[in-house]
């Protein structure tokens, strides 16, 4: 289950990249704009206001980020995006942050490639700190003590800028990575961090208790690898992988 208040908490930082990925899309009149993940929808309204004629398709795969995205006025449903399948009409789509949990995806890129009309937009952006301290070491602690939790983590389920680029061959390709040094507030900060992501597969498997122990468990880990600054701030190194295409 995903909560749309700890996936908010750190919206600044997790709006910056698909900012600078849709500003990557030269899409001037599209008939049909589509958010593949659209999540709480407080990203989906500015592709809205930025492209006002525009039909805007939103889809996510969880209920309750699909009720807050309605709420926030986006015409959301609930749905795979693995099987989504373009409308004739779709001249952009935009999928942040979402690809990583879709086993495959490189194929589905394809797919829509394929299916998209000519001229069509593609704008997908990946996270790609799989090899960070982050996650190593939730991974090392799995291993250690919760062996029965190792099949809910996979070690690199994303392509560099590189990948993608070859994947979206044929098309006039826009690659690029960028690691951000985020600032982050509060106590356990990158715990808090990676607790509304990477750590979901892990809170939906165990109880209440089970959850606490993995947390009081993981949090000297990420302390030490994390260390908190003086002003009670801590920087976390954040790298993400972006492609924007243009179908031929």
């Amino acid at each position: 289950m995903w909560d749309p208040g700890k996936y908010l908490a750190f919206a600044d930082h997790r709006s910056r990249p698909f900012h600078e990925l849709v500003a990557r899309v030269a899409a001037t009149s599209p008939r049909r704009v589509v958010d593949l993940g659209c999540g709480s929808g407080n990203l989906t309204v500015t592709l809205g206001r930025r492209w006002p004629d525009a039909v805007v398709e939103a889809l996510d795969s969880s209920p309750e980020m699909v009720t807050a995205a309605r709420e926030r006025g986006v015409d959301a449903r609930v749905g795979d995006v693995a099987s989504w399948q373009p409308a004739p009409d779709t001249d952009v789509v935009v999928t942040n942050a979402v690809l990583q949990w879709v086993p495959g995806h490189e194929d589905l890129l394809r797919e829509w490639v394929r299916a998209l009309p000519s001229g069509a937009w593609l704008a997908m952006q990946v996270p790609g700190n799989f090899s960070g301290p982050s996650h190593e070491l939730v991974r090392s602690l799995v291993d250690a003590s919760w062996p029965a939790l190792r099949g809910l983590l996979r070690p690199s389920p994303v392509l560099d800028s590189q990948g993608y680029a070859e994947v979206l061959d044929g098309c006039a390709v826009d690659a690029w990575e960028t690691t951000y040094l985020q600032r982050l507030e509060g106590e356990d900060a990158v715990l808090e961090w990676i607790t509304g992501t990477a750590l979901r597969p892990i809170r939906a498997a165990l109880d209440d208790g089970g959850w606490a122990a993995f947390r009081a468990q993981l949090a000297p880990l990420l302390r030490e690898a994390y260390p908190r600054r003086a002003d009670g701030t801590t920087w976390f190194p954040f790298r993400r992988v972006f492609a924007v295409a243009r179908v031929p």
